[in-house]
């Protein structure tokens, strides 16, 4: 799905996605990664939503978001609070959607000027199945 282009081209913003991946300004990912407004996209070493652990979460809270959108692929799923008890702990709400939800989540929470990060996992086992 094709996303509508907005005044908030000059930060990261997703542009479309499908079960395969996610465009950031256009530019194709096939692979999970963590989105923030002012950052260029890092790849996330989670090939799946079982391999994440509670260092994936603190890599992405160094960057101090108010806010962690997690996609969790074709299907909501909800992380063990174990493995976001650091960020509880530093105030950092993380929520949990289905990949196409947490896109459009992001961007509308990255447009109101919120300090956002998006962490996808894109599991290329579940997109083939």
């Amino acid at each position: 799905m094709k996303l509508h282009q907005s005044d908030t081209q000059k930060y990261q913003t997703v542009t479309g996605y499908d079960q395969t991946g996610v465009e950031i300004n256009a530019q194709r990912y096939n692979h999970s990664l963590v989105v923030l407004p002012e950052v260029a996209p890092r790849p996330l070493d989670a090939p799946s939503f079982a391999s994440l652990t509670a260092e994936h979460f603190d890599q992405i809270g160094a960057h101090e978001p108010d806010v962690v959108i997690l996609g969790t692929g074709a299907r909501q799923r909800f992380i063990h609070p174990r493995l976001t008890a650091a960020l509880t702990l530093r105030r950092i709400g993380v929520e949990c959607m289905d990949s196409q939800a947490a896109c459009r989540t992001y961007n509308i929470l990255m447009g109101e000027g919120r300090k956002v990060a998006l962490a996808l996992i894109i599991d290329a086992a579940e997109a083939a199945a």
